[in-house]
């Protein structure tokens, strides 16, 4: 009775173990969604739509991009938490996913355990940037002019908890600027904004930013991480610009939902390597002022545990909890 019991679950674990090795080489077989928890035109939306196009011709199924903005991101990071664990709803997300649960309290869901990282796809390269019929042409400008008129300045972001957010706020508390917090639901319409002169500044993607810089109606004061950004190559760190331990540095990654099985993660994992590494994509990404930066599942997954924490704890050193 114990060996045919025995022989019984043999064969189930086998058929399991051949049913997931099936499932992974039939994956894709139907349009996979890709959701965007910000606006079309943002410069994550830019390179995830790139990325898609080419994960649609190496698959043989098309990679459907979906825009979900609004709440910090929050309300995109729900829906794939809900989503079914097999590979077809995808989410795209910068460092806002381990920051935004910090900031904003209790949510649907969890920004470590209810996902699995597929890997990141670049670095997120912010730019800090002035209109320039503001007159400010440095960092040591802006920072001057907070200092004679305080409490006149205001910043621009893309959405509370943001990349841009957490950026900007870095930047303020450590030079010291008094300066209000004006949150938007994206990008081009933070930019719309200092453009007008209603907002004095804003972090944000260089993608967005270097038509407007072009064209000579932004002004780069300095890029947010802790490197230059070959787009913008005579534009210094925040740190090189006279704001010491003001840097911040951010990622775009891929996620499924938690429980999606491996052989589908380790599919996606590779085609969006292969795809980064064609000299098409690094082009395009070049002009979208970043660079690949991939890693394996596993380091994505330690990654993101690590920094839910360190958001938690910049969050709550800086005040910026909800209530």
């Amino acid at each position: 009775m114990k060996i045919c019991l025995l022989r019984k679950l043999g064969i189930f674990l086998v058929c399991c173990v051949m049913a997931s090795a099936t499932f992974g080489q039939s994956y894709p077989s139907r349009n996979v969604k890709v959701i965007v928890p910000f606006g079309p035109g943002t410069a994550i939306d830019i390179i995830v739509r790139h990325l898609a196009e080419a994960l649609t011709k190496s698959m043989g199924q098309t990679f459907v991009v979906e825009n979900r903005a609004g709440a910090s991101g929050t309300i995109a990071a729900a829906y794939v938490a809900a989503s079914a664990p097999d590979g077809y709803t995808i989410l795209t997300n910068a460092s806002t996913h381990t920051s935004a649960p910090a900031m904003m309290g209790k949510l649907s869901y969890d920004a470590v355990r209810d996902f699995a990282g597929i890997t990141t796809v670049t670095d997120s390269v912010l730019v800090l940037v002035v209109a320039k019929s503001s007159g400010i042409k440095t960092v040591g400008d802006l920072i001057a002019l907070a200092k004679a008129k305080p409490g006149s300045l205001t910043y621009a972001s893309a959405g509370v908890a943001t990349s841009t957010h957490l950026t900007a706020e870095k930047f303020r508390s450590a030079a010291g600027l008094d300066a209000l917090h004006i949150p938007f639901k994206s990008t081009p319409d933070a930019l719309t904004e200092v453009l007008a002169g209603r907002v004095t500044f804003t972090y944000t993607g260089v993608a967005s930013a270097l038509p407007l810089i072009k064209d000579g109606r932004l002004v780069p004061l300095a890029v947010g991480g802790f490197r230059r950004t070959n787009a913008l190559p005579d534009t210094p760190t925040i740190e090189e610009a006279g704001a010491s331990n003001a840097g911040y540095a951010g990622w775009l990654g891929w996620l499924v939902p938690a429980k999606t099985p491996r052989d589908v993660i380790d599919r996606l994992h590779g085609e969006l390597v292969k795809a980064l590494n064609t000299p098409d994509m690094k082009e395009k990404l070049s002009k979208a002022g970043t660079d690949a930066w991939t890693m394996s599942s596993e380091e994505f997954d330690s990654m993101l545990r690590r920094e839910a924490v360190a958001n938690e704890r910049l969050i709550n050193d800086l005040g910026l909890r909800r209530p």
